[in-house]
């Protein structure tokens, strides 16, 4: 059987109405709590790490645990470069094995995103035709703007201006022009968790996937701290790719502070790590179970 690519599940999850989810790693501990319940769930999922979880992690290093996994987990595990930046930083992801790349220059102007999109995305193309990648390298692009900042916790109100979200005819023109994989829009969702619940806006989400077709994956960043029932709707509306993180690190830290405030004597690392692996643990089963993306495999 040919191994399925990140577009095959993207494509079956809308389809079929789920989810694609995907986690955010900074080290070997979290990875190991996502990928012990993929695999007990049965389900596909993305592993995503930012510049500086990368920074931290090492390219290479990101890229053989992923491939352990797949390999030892018999897991679908496709691992993407999360907001990267600059076309420089996307291409060192690419060049060192990433089954796939988010460029994100929504601060920028319309038309350099679209240039320097395109620039990666054919780079990309030229790569998985010499490169020997689980799958061809995926490439997703992003238009509209995120307020806050990624795994920050707000203890404030965070309003959103209506000129950061995303305009569809703009994202129709941004997908025809930069032939992007994934598009990432901004519809009210938020990075990190604010004091107040994002309201997700899903006539723009419809409208979005209605510009956009099918067959371009629609992305939502920002998943931690969406209430259930929007992030279900969302799904309903044309999202099939969901992004975690800051749950995940909020679930980590306070399974840590919690055995070390408990045992202040123990110094052994697996023995601390073994209640935040299983924290990881339950916030992925909750996420994959909500996306609906068990048992895909």
């Amino acid at each position: 059987m040919i191994p399925l690519e990140i577009k095959d599940y993207l494509n079956k999850a809308l389809k079929e109405g789920w989810a694609l989810p995907h986690f955010n790693v900074s080290d070997a501990v979290t990875l190991r709590g996502i990928c012990e319940t993929a695999k007990e769930l049965k389900s596909p999922l993305m592993i995503g790490t930012s510049e500086g979880e990368r920074n931290f992690i090492g390219l290479r290093q990101a890229v053989a645990m992923a491939r352990a996994y797949h390999e030892e987990y018999n897991l679908s595990i496709f691992l993407n470069a999360d907001h990267h930046r600059s076309v420089s930083a996307a291409q060192e992801a690419i060049n060192a094995g990433y089954d796939s790349v988010h460029i994100d220059l929504s601060a920028a102007q319309l038309e350099e995103n679209i240039k320097s999109t395109k620039e990666v995305v054919e780079y990309a193309r030229q790569m998985s035709n010499v490169k020997g990648q689980m799958s061809k390298i995926s490439v997703e692009g992003e238009v509209g703007y995120l307020v806050t900042e990624s795994s920050k916790i707000y203890k404030e109100v965070i309003e959103i201006p209506p000129e950061s979200l995303t305009r569809p005819e703009e994202a129709a023109r941004f997908v025809k022009e930069t032939g992007v994989n994934r598009f990432a829009p901004a519809v009210g969702n938020l990075h990190g968790i604010s004091a107040n619940a994002p309201k997700l806006d899903f006539e723009r989400i419809k409208a979005i996937r209605k510009a956009i077709g099918n067959e371009v994956a629609l992305v939502l960043h920002g998943g931690s701290g969406i209430p259930d029932d929007q992030i279900r709707e969302a799904i309903k509306c044309g999202i099939n790719n969901v992004h975690i993180n800051t749950e995940l690190r909020v679930a980590y830290a306070e399974a840590l502070r919690k055995f070390l405030a408990e045992h202040p004597d123990e110094t052994t690392p697996y023995k601390f790590f073994a209640s935040v692996i299983e924290a990881v643990r339950q916030k992925t089963a909750e996420k994959i179970i909500l996306f609906g993306s068990v048992h895909r495999i």
